[in-house]
């Protein structure tokens, strides 16, 4: 889609890639099995280092607030003092919220399938748990780079909506 331009600002570029680090974490829980396969085979060592490198600060803020709730209070931080203040500009509130939807939606599929969970369907649950590891990392790492390149990341469905949101 072409109709919005990006961002030639530095700081906008890189502040409107810093919120994609959120979904990033939120695929690497739920494919928390993929790096444990990962761990066995020296080759990949490597992949599973940088993406352990990448969310640490994320896992450091989660990991302040007991019971699970910094996920919680990182998203209300987020939607309330970035996405919904006009002093920012458009790009990084845009990014923001895409960020959180991306999450969101990977959460979600990780709730289902973590109701899926039955006898004899572990082998599918595994597959449907991966597609949504590497689909976060695809949308994360084509958010980012875009962000970058100083473009608006356009991810059907989900752009869509973020631009209706925001005005």
């Amino acid at each position: 889609m072409t109709w919005r331009s990006g961002t030639n600002e530095t700081s906008d570029k890189v502040l409107g890639g810093l919120p994609y680090l959120l979904p990033l974490f939120d695929a690497v829980v739920v494919g928390g099995a993929l790096f444990k396969l990962i761990a066995n085979f020296p080759a990949l060592a490597p992949v599973g280092e940088v993406l352990l490198l990448l969310i640490s600060p994320v896992m450091f803020v989660y990991q302040l607030v007991p019971f699970g709730l910094g996920s919680l209070a990182v998203f209300f931080a987020l939607f309330l003092l970035v996405v919904r203040n006009e002093n920012i500009s458009h790009f990084i509130r845009f990014n923001t919220l895409q960020a959180i939807l991306i999450g969101f939606i990977i959460s979600i599929g990780s709730l289902l399938l973590s109701l899926l969970t039955l006898p004899g369907l572990e082998l599918i649950t595994d597959t449907l748990y991966n597609v949504l590891l590497f689909g976060g990392i695809a949308a994360v790492g084509y958010s980012i780079v875009q962000c970058l390149m100083g473009r608006y990341p356009e991810i059907p469905t989900i752009s869509e909506a973020v631009h209706m949101q925001i005005r």
